[in-house]
C-alpha cells in the first residue's frame, strides 16, 4: 500500500506525476476547509509535499499525528513552520543547492538590465524613437565593470553572485549578522555602511520576521542617488513604501526586483515605478533548475522511506 502524502499547493506537472506514482496523494486545496478536512482524515498522512510559494501553517500540525517527513520544493522557508515541525520530530528537506546558479544568474540579469537600461532601450527601439531621434533622447546607463558590489547575505547563492563579479573586476563586500568563516570577501558589520560604499546592493538573505524590512529608508538613503538595489530574496526583506518613495524622488538610481511584499497581486504603484526592472518571482525558473528541484523533492522522499535519512535536510 502506498504511503499517504498531503500536497499543500500546486507543484509543477512533472513533479505531481512522479509523486502520484509513489504515493496516495491528496491535494489539500481541493478539500474545502483544511482544518475541518484534517480533523477527519489527517491521521493517515505520513508525508507532505510543499512549496516555497505556498507552504502551510503550523495550525495544520495538531491534526497530522502520523506526519514523518516534509519535502519542500524551494529554499524559502518563511511559509513553512520549521520550528514546530522539528519540535514534533518531523524530518524536513528543501531543494537547497540545485537552484543556486540560476538565482545568481537572475540577480545579475536584473543588475545589468537596470544599470544599462535594457528594458527602456528595448522600448526605445520598438517605439521608433531611435529611428526618429537617434540616441539624443535616450538616457545614459551606468557602467558595471569596476564598480562596487555589496551583497546582503552570503550563503551559497550570495557566494555565487559574488563570484560572478570577478569577471567584471568589481570590488565586493558583504553584510551578514556574523562573518562567514573562510569567505574571501570583506565583511561589513553595519548594513548602512555596506550600502554607503556600494554602487549595487544585491539582497539574497532569508525571509521571515528577523529580516522583515531589513532594507529600509535608512539603508536606501545610504545607498544614495547613484546606487541600485537588486532583490532576489523575499519581498518582505524590503520596505516597499520606502523603496517606492526613493525611486520617485531620485533617492536611489534604480531597482531590479524578482520578489514583492504582495505576490502575485503586486502593489499597483509598481506598474509605473521609474527606473525599475521587474520579474515575477522567477529567479530559479529555468527548465534545468525546475527539473532538478522536482527530482530532489522525490529523491528526498525516496531516501527517507528507504533509509530514514534525507539528502538535503534542514
Amino acid at each position: 500500500m502506498r504511503p499517504a502524502l498531503l500536497q499543500t499547493g500546486p507543484l509543477i506537472p512533472a513533479l505531481e506525476d512522479r509523486l502520484a506514482e509513489r504515493f496516495e496523494v491528496t491535494h489539500l486545496k481541493a478539500q474545502g476547509d483544511p482544518i475541518d478536512y484534517l480533523r477527519r482524515e489527517g491521521q493517515r498522512f505520513v508525508a507532505i509535499a510543499s512549496s516555497a510559494a505556498i507552504g502551510f501553517e503550523a495550525a495544520l500540525l495538531p491534526h497530522l499525528p502520523a506526519l514523518q517527513v516534509v519535502s519542500h520544493f524551494g529554499v524559502g522557508l518563511d511559509r513553512l513552520p520549521v520550528g514546530e515541525l522539528k519540535a514534533r520530530g518531523v524530518a524536513v528537506s528543501s531543494t537547497s543547492g540545485v537552484l543556486d546558479q540560476c538565482v545568481a544568474d537572475a540577480a545579475w540579469a536584473l543588475l545589468l538590465a537596470t544599470a544599462r537600461r535594457v528594458t527602456q532601450a528595448d522600448q526605445y527601439v520598438r517605439s521608433g524613437e531611435w529611428a526618429r531621434n537617434g540616441l539624443n533622447r535616450f538616457a545614459l546607463g551606468r557602467r558595471v565593470s569596476g564598480a562596487r558590489l555589496g551583497v546582503v547575505g552570503m550563503g551559497h547563492i550570495g557566494q555565487a553572485i559574488a563570484r560572478r563579479a570577478d569577471g567584471f573586476d568589481m570590488h565586493v563586500a558583504y553584510h551578514t549578522r556574523n562573518a562567514v568563516a573562510g569567505c574571501r570577501w570583506p565583511h561589513v558589520p553595519v548594513l548602512t555602511d555596506l550600502a554607503r560604499q556600494s554602487d549595487f546592493l544585491v539582497v539574497i538573505t532569508a525571509g521571515g520576521p528577523a529580516t522583515r524590512h531589513l532594507i529600509n529608508a535608512d539603508v536606501l538613503a545610504a545607498l544614495g542617488t547613484r546606487g541600485f538595489l537588486v532583490n532576489v530574496s523575499r519581498g518582505s526583506v524590503v520596505d516597499e513604501a520606502s523603496l517606492l518613495a526613493a525611486l520617485h524622488s531620485g533617492g536611489i538610481a534604480g531597482a531590479g526586483l524578482d520578489v514583492f511584499e504582495q505576490e502575485p497581486a503586486i502593489n499597483e504603484a509598481w506598474r509605473t515605478a521609474p527606473n525599475t526592472v521587474l520579474m515575477p518571482h522567477a529567479a530559479s525558473a529555468t527548465e534545468e533548475t525546475r527539473q532538478a528541484m522536482a527530482d530532489l523533492v522525490v529523491d528526498n522522499l525516496d531516501s527517507f522511506f528507504a533509509t530514514g535519512g534525507l539528502l538535503t535536510p534542514l
